[in-house]
């Protein structure tokens, strides 16, 4: 058995998918209540709306009640919250905070991290774009904070691929670094094409993140031959990081990020 929500198990090695989760929801929401936050984020785009190894654990259910009723169950974690009705929308039976509105909330509650990877992650669904999130946030002006989704929201870009390229992006903006375009294209040996994480195509200067699912011992290969292709006959540069590169105690990709980048630009400087 597999344990997806509190007090919810399912038969293990059923493929997550949307209606999964709606039925799993379904057993612990009231109907009069709606799903706000990280639940409704997971809900949208599955485990991507999760912390960095949140999945080992089970976070109580995000779930605000009607006014003047708060759930007291023990399986989620719930208050009241004002919501028009544009806000919300009926799913499987199960009522949550649209992606806009979902990603409104994260963006101003959550560690500045992962507000920028939950309002990337559901833009990636494509039904709101970056001028509808930065216009909606104007909405919440005075909430808790507000300055810090209104900071970051023009930045979000729904071609990031994962969460880790989104932060591995805030740590290249932090740096000072100029606006990078996601999955830049590369032409690739014997055709077709490499995608560069995140990165500047006209300088050639790139960042890419390497986790363990898909850049294991397996897959180094691969990913040597692709990055001798793109660092040699293609002359990009490209920064490798990993998890411990981007977050954690010793992180240091924003560091790296500026080091690298003015290097870059001396040796442009000196070959022109």
């Amino acid at each position: 058995m597999e344990r997806r929500l509190p007090g919810v198990f399912h038969v293990a090695g059923l493929i997550d998918s949307l209606e999964l989760r709606l039925q799993c929801l379904e057993l612990v929401v009231p109907d009069d209540c709606v799903v706000t936050d990280r639940t409704a984020a997971w809900v949208w785009v599955g485990d991507r709306a999760l912390a960095p190894d949140e999945h080992l654990s089970t976070p109580l259910v995000s779930v605000f009640a009607p006014p003047g009723r708060r759930l007291r169950n023990g399986l989620t974690t719930s208050g009241e919250r004002m919501l028009l009705a544009k806000d919300v929308v009926e799913v499987g039976g199960l009522r949550l905070t649209t992606p806009l509105r979902t990603a409104c909330d994260l963006g101003r509650l959550l560690h500045p991290d992962q507000a920028f990877a939950a309002m990337d992650s559901l833009a990636t669904l494509r039904v709101f774009d970056v001028d509808e999130l930065v216009e909606e946030l104007g909405r919440f002006k005075g909430y808790r904070g507000i300055v810090q989704a209104r900071t970051w929201a023009p930045f979000v870009d729904p071609d990031s691929d994962s969460q880790f390229e989104t932060i591995g992006r805030r740590r290249w903006l932090t740096a000072g670094l100029p606006r990078p375009t996601c999955q830049c294209p590369v032409e690739a040996p014997y055709d077709g094409l490499y995608h560069v994480d995140f990165g500047l195509p006209d300088d050639r200067f790139g960042g890419e993140y390497f986790g363990e699912e898909f850049h294991g011992e397996d897959e180094e290969p691969h990913d040597d031959a692709r990055l001798v292709w793109l660092r040699g006959p293609q002359r990009w540069f490209i920064v490798v990081a990993r998890k411990h590169n981007v977050v954690g105690p010793h992180q240091d990709l924003e560091q790296t990020f500026r080091i690298e980048w003015e290097r870059h630009r001396a040796r442009s400087r000196l070959i022109a």
